[in-house]
């Protein structure tokens, strides 16, 4: 998927909303735990519900890891029915992988070509080498952690490194790197404020933003300052839909929920 065809299919769906599929089998409706496969049935169902109203859809991987080989097993048939059933969706794998050269390049293997998505995220600390082996990766997009939503993110993100905030620093150095042009950024939600820095350093990179909605980010003032012309943004929810409800109704009210985002981002975009 090229960023063209992202941002045709967010005019298309009149939606920039990322669905984290974030499962918790002790928040997940009883009755699908007596199933083969509980973590792929719930994504499954949410899916279903709300893959109209969705470009993108981000598994978090620990949630998977946490279950062994049976939660790799469930994360690989969710991206595999995701590629089959709706090709056009953008998927991100919630990685947050990094790590010396030839590790790095066994991570990218992993996540977009064996499991085949889209898209990983990725730290930054350990600089250039340790993101290059996922820049390469051809017609995939490397996510790079840049200003994240926790609150542990003002312990370095926003110090200052040479009278610049290091945030910054990263991102105009990750610009400087080989096939930087597969690069988007993770920015939280919860610093709306910065956002006008970061577009005067990327005014067209892809921005995943998290922390809308259960974290307090504001949808409108995110747009305000971080909207690109290609729109640009990745609006990211996580808990707030997947766990709208913990009955049979669950992939209904995941559907309501969806549906509230996507139409206050259809405003935005048409307004």
């Amino acid at each position: 998927m090229t960023h063209q065809q992202l941002t045709a299919n967010i005019r298309r769906k009149k939606s920039f909303l990322c669905i984290g599929l974030d499962v918790d089998l002790t928040k997940i409706p009883q009755h699908l735990l007596t199933t083969e496969d509980p973590i792929f049935e719930f994504n499954k169902a949410i899916i279903d519900a709300t893959h109209d109203l969705a470009v993108a859809y981000k598994p978090n991987t620990a949630f998977y890891e946490a279950y062994g080989i049976k939660g790799w097993i469930s994360l690989e048939k969710t991206i595999q029915y995701l590629n089959e059933k709706h090709p056009e969706i953008f998927t991100i794998a919630d990685a947050k992988r990094g790590d010396i050269g030839n590790t790095s390049s066994m991570y990218a293997k992993a996540f977009l070509e064996d499991l085949a998505f889209d898209s990983v995220t990725v730290a930054p600390y350990m600089g250039k080498d340790s993101v290059e082996p996922f820049l390469a990766v051809k017609d995939k997009f490397t996510i790079l952690l840049a200003l994240t939503s926790n609150a542990g993110a003002f312990d370095f993100q926003t110090q200052t490194v040479d009278g610049k905030e290091l945030y910054k620093k990263v991102i105009e150095t990750s610009k400087t790197w080989k096939y930087s042009e597969n690069l988007m950024y993770v920015v939280g939600a919860t610093k709306a404020e910065y956002f006008t820095e970061i577009r005067k350093i990327v005014p067209d990179s892809f921005l995943l933003v998290p922390g809308v909605g259960a974290q307090g980010g504001s949808l409108a003032e995110v747009c305000k300052y971080g909207m690109a012309e290609n729109i640009g943004l990745l609006i990211n929810s996580s808990r707030g839909i997947i766990y709208a409800s913990q009955q049979q109704d669950f992939a209904e009210k995941a559907r309501e929920e969806a549906l509230k985002i996507q139409l206050e981002m259809q405003q935005i975009l048409f307004r």
